[in-house]
Order: structure tokens, then sequence, then C-alpha cells
């Protein structure tokens, strides 16, 4: 079993940063592709960005440019760095650590960013 835990999460204005972490237990992070989704209120949950097992990045086109994924293999953690919040980015943040059978997801940390 591996459990995911979210942090990071917070209220921040436009323009501002905040880094989100994902903390894995267990031993097959190093061999796991791991995301980041987000679902905003009354909208379907959407991938975010994703950092295969060699480093490999992709992220949704609103992101680009602005979010940063990696991962610390040493600290089975995850990170999205975020800058120049916009208030679209306002939802809650899900980890996603996934293989060959198993899939598993971290329990979401709000990200809220005011006007």
């Amino acid at each position: 079993q591996v459990q995911l835990v979210e942090s990071g999460g917070g209220l921040v204005h436009t323009g501002e940063s905040l880094r989100l972490s994902c903390a894995a237990s267990g031993s097959i992070f190093s061999r796991s592709a791991m995301s980041w989704y987000r679902q905003a209120p009354g909208e379907q949950r959407e991938l975010v960005a994703v950092i295969a097992t060699g480093g490999g990045t992709n992220y949704v086109g609103s992101v680009k440019g602005r979010f940063t994924i990696s991962r610390d293999n040493a600290a089975n953690t995850v990170y999205l760095q975020m800058n120049s919040l916009k208030p679209e980015d306002t939802a809650v943040y899900y980890c996603r650590c996934y293989g060959m059978g198993y899939d598993y997801w971290g329990q979401g940390t709000q990200v809220t960013v005011s006007s």
C-alpha cells in the first residue's frame, strides 16, 4: 500500500507563487510515473503535469511556462512549483502515483488564488 500526502497549498494573490509537495510512502516511488491533477468546483479533474521515471515532463497548455514538476527519488517526493498564479488556477490539487497494476491518489490540497 502506498500513501501520498500533499502539502503546500494555501491562499495567495494573483502573480504569487506556491510550491506543492507530495510525499510517498513505500518503495515504488522511483519506478512510478508521478503526476499532479486539479479539480475546480463544478469542473472535471484535469491533468496538470506529469513526470516520468526518467525525468521527462509534460504539462497542460494553460500552465506551460508557469509551473514546473520535479521529483526527488531519494526523498520519495514530487513537487509542483507554481509561479505567476492566476485566479483560474484555484482548485484542489491532487498527487497521483501509478504504474503497472497500481494507481494511488493523495487526499488533495487546496490552492486559492485571489484577484
